[in-house]
Parts: structure tokens; C-alpha cells; sequence
């Protein structure tokens, strides 16, 4: 049997899609902690939202964009968070993972098969597609990688895919890029920032059937 594939849902800003991504089972739950994307929480907001959660949940991933010290642990301070997701080079990765001792999983922006890293000293990779020109942020612009790119790759951490995944590509996703696990953040909105329950329960329900078609 195949092993079922992780769902990571990003970008929670409201008590509606927290709750859906809970109740459909979605691994992970993304708090964006970059005040540049629509789905930008507070602190105070993410500990609001995290508050709703029951023990054994999904985990909480913080997603921040080259952040200092001083930022993540005003945040920490606020909200229990189980992982971080790092928009920086790997060695600033690396001392954020050292300072804080929490999981880090590092965004990378790929082209071509050549852009997939050989290696890495983080927790895991979040591979997604380079932001195109003039974007004013690094991750979240909704752009599709080739999916084919990483189908050979000998990945040398856990990595999900992410970027442009909505419910009716997810499954197609999986299986052309043999994916362990997927992250989505405005496939499965309404409006920008806002998380649509039933968007939530398909995406969830047709990553989980990707499963079988995977290489």
C-alpha cells in the first residue's frame, strides 16, 4: 500500500480554515509571519487561531521571510510553534535551527532539475517555483513548478511541494513528481487570506488519493 501523503494547509488567518484543515485531517498547519502576504498573521493572532487546536493536532509551522532573531522569538513567545519554514540562505537556516531548536524546513525556488539541491543540512525542503519578476515576495505567488522536474530526485531531507496546487491538479501533482507531501495556501481560498472549507476537504481528499498514482 502506499504510504499517504502529507497535506501541510498554509496561510491561516481565520478560525473557519483552521477548523477545516483540522477536521479533514491535514498534517500541518502555516502561519505566515511576513507582513508583505495577504495571509500575514500576528503573533498574538496565530496564538488565537493555535489556541482552537486539540492536543495531537496538526503541527504548527511558522513561515517567515529572512527574519532576525528578534522577530522569531517575539513570536515564539506568544504561540508554541513545532516547526519553522525559512525563506533565507541555508547557512542563516541553519542558525535559526541552532538558536531556536526547533525543526527547519527550507523554502527552495526551483527551475530546472539542476536547481534541486543534492544536499542539505535542514529538516526538510519545500520546493516551489522561483517568485517570477517583480513579485514582492519569495514564496505564495501561486506559480507551478514543472511537475516532472523532481520525479528522479534523490531528495536528501523529507520534502513537500508546493506553489499554484489547488484541488483539481493536486492528485496530477503527486503523481508526476512522486511528491511525499504538498502544501497549498491560495488553492484553496475564496478570496486572498481566506480559507473556503469545502476547498480545504477536497484538496485534503484528492492529495490523499495522489497517493496510488505516485511513480
Amino acid at each position: 500500500m502506499a504510504p499517504p501523503v502529507g497535506v501541510k494547509i498554509c496561510g491561516l488567518t481565520e478560525p473557519e480554515g483552521l477548523d477545516a484543515a483540522i477536521a479533514h485531517g491535514a498534517d500541518w498547519i502555516g502561519f505566515v509571519f511576513f507582513a508583505r502576504s495577504p495571509r500575514a498573521v500576528t503573533p498574538a493572532q496565530a496564538a488565537s487561531l493555535a489556541a482552537r487546536m486539540p492536543q495531537g493536532g496538526p503541527q504548527r509551522i511558522g513561515l517567515f521571510v529572512a527574519p532576525d532573531d528578534d522577530a522569531i522569538a517575539a513570536t515564539l513567545d506568544a504561540v508554541a510553534l513545532d516547526g519553522l519554514q525559512i525563506y533565507a540562505p541555508e547557512a542563516r537556516a541553519l542558525e535559526i535551527r541552532e538558536r531556536f531548536r526547533l525543526p527547519v524546513w527550507h523554502a527552495r525556488g526551483v527551475t530546472t532539475a539542476a536547481d534541486l539541491p543534492a544536499t542539505s543540512r535542514l529538516d526538510g525542503l519545500v520546493i516551489e517555483s522561483r517568485p517570477p519578476a517583480g513579485a514582492s515576495r519569495p514564496g505564495g505567488n501561486a506559480q507551478p513548478i514543472d511537475w516532472t522536474l523532481p520525479k528522479d530526485w534523490q531528495a536528501p531531507v523529507p520534502w513537500m511541494l508546493a506553489g499554484g496546487l489547488t484541488p483539481d491538479t493536486v492528485a496530477r501533482a503527486i503523481a508526476l513528481s512522486g511528491a511525499p507531501a504538498v502544501d497549498v495556501s491560495s488553492g484553496v481560498e475564496s478570496a486572498p487570506g481566506h480559507k473556503d472549507a469545502r476547498l480545504i476537504a477536497r484538496f485534503i481528499q484528492a492529495a490523499r488519493q495522489g497517493a496510488y498514482q505516485r511513480p
